[in-house]
């Protein structure tokens, strides 16, 4: 049986992947911040990050804040997996982190390279926006009279369930380096992606696309997020948004 440690494993992807691991039979260990028995900050480090590797064969990475400190964390988790002798990281990035200057991409392809970089069998795989992410940030302009969007910008929503089927398979395999991204099946305009929420939610708002500005609004706008030939996702935002209704 595989012993594996999935960090950041409270979240909204490290949750289910750890309990898609637990079905296919795996040992799984979470940590995350305040998950016992490995309640353990990366960007701290510290004696539990030694004990939650300890005898671990592969460390599937989704523990990611967008408020900054990856890279800090990714160099704790690296150093601790050396020195355990784990076998395989497994780390989650973005499509378009090396395309859009974006500061949470530029943080995200800073920890590819460091996971490269590791002298570990690694395997990456880079997904789209989940689809649950795209549901929040509409929840938040929605809280407007008029909900303010950037102006032609696209996007390519996937399934965060399948994403977790598709690391715990990259996770129970041997390190594949680079695998080829995973998007969800439909790139659609954020106008069209924030009508279909308002429509699921029984809301009435004005909806405004605003021009933006800066290098990082030029990279969404020209699709640099985007991966269109890589649609292996087959859930659509509107049926995610009929499973979120019902709940």
């Amino acid at each position: 049986m595989t012993t594996i440690l999935v960090t950041g494993g409270t979240g909204t992807l490290g949750r289910l992947v750890a309990e898609r691991l637990r079905v296919d039979g795996h040992e799984v260990r979470v940590l995350s911040r305040h998950a016992q028995p490995y309640a353990v900050d990366l960007r701290e480090g510290g004696p539990g990050l030694d004990a939650a590797v300890a005898g671990v064969d592969t460390i599937v990475h989704c523990a990611t804040s967008p408020r900054g400190g990856d890279e800090r964390a990714a160099t704790r988790l690296i150093g601790a997996a050396r020195d355990a002798g784990v076998g395989h990281l497994v780390y989650i990035s973005i499509v378009g982190v090396d395309r859009v200057p974006f500061g949470y991409y530029r943080s995200k392809l800073a920890v590819e390279r460091l996971v490269e970089e590791s002298g570990l069998g690694w395997t990456v795989l880079r997904a789209t926006q989940f689809h649950d992410l795209v549901a929040q940030v509409f929840e938040v302009a929605a809280k407007l009279p008029v909900m303010f969007l950037p102006a032609g910008v696209s996007d390519q929503p996937v399934e965060v369930a399948e994403v977790a089927e598709r690391l715990a398979e990259l996770a129970a395999g041997a390190p594949a380096g680079r695998v080829e991204d995973m998007a969800g099946p439909e790139v659609r305009t954020f106008e069209s992606l924030a009508r279909a929420y308002l429509g699921a939610r029984g809301r009435r708002r004005a909806v405004v696309n605003v021009p933006l500005w800066g290098a990082a609004y030029r990279g969404f706008r020209a699709g640099g997020h985007l991966a269109p030939e890589s649609a292996a996702g087959k859930g659509t935002f509107e049926e995610y948004l009929a499973r979120r209704t019902a709940r």
